[in-house]
């Protein structure tokens, strides 16, 4: 049985590097819906607020509704990443972290939207800031 600090799984390179379309895929929709959200929220204030005197009286719950929405569907999305074991870690770029074990202790290893393939790794408590660069076996270059 794992404790509530020690992840249910631990990754290697490889198991991320294949894990990673399916992760691509879900970060895409977060940080898509994510940027929505953000502009939904923008409209829902300025609704809410009154300042446009010609919207229908329903316009703010549509837009709440749509805001809400797009919640659900960003923390849907989060959910089935910490169900594959993958730890969602940045809205705006798309970070995730994979636990992982390096040298015998436990680390994180580190992709973020854009990038090909797993090539980062972390501190458990660095964070992105702490991000270093995976070294390869000379023979899989």
């Amino acid at each position: 049985m794992t404790s509530a600090l020690e992840p249910a799984r631990l990754f290697t390179v490889e198991q991320a590097n294949r894990m990673l379309p399916l992760v691509r895929r879900i970060v895409e929709d977060i940080v898509q819906d994510y940027a929505r959200w953000r502009e939904q929220v923008g409209v829902l204030e300025v609704v809410a607020a009154g300042r446009r005197g010609d919207a229908p009286a329903n316009e703010a719950e549509k837009v709440e509704q749509d805001t809400l929405r797009l919640a659900a569907d960003i923390e849907r999305y989060v959910s089935e990443l910490r169900d594959l074991g993958v730890e969602f870690k940045g809205f705006d770029q798309g970070l995730v972290d994979f636990p992982a074990e390096l040298d015998g202790r436990r680390v994180y290893l580190c992709w973020q939207l854009g990038e090909d393939t797993v090539e980062h790794w972390h501190d458990i408590d660095a964070g992105y800031a702490g991000r270093q660069p995976l070294e390869l076996p000379a023979n899989s270059q």
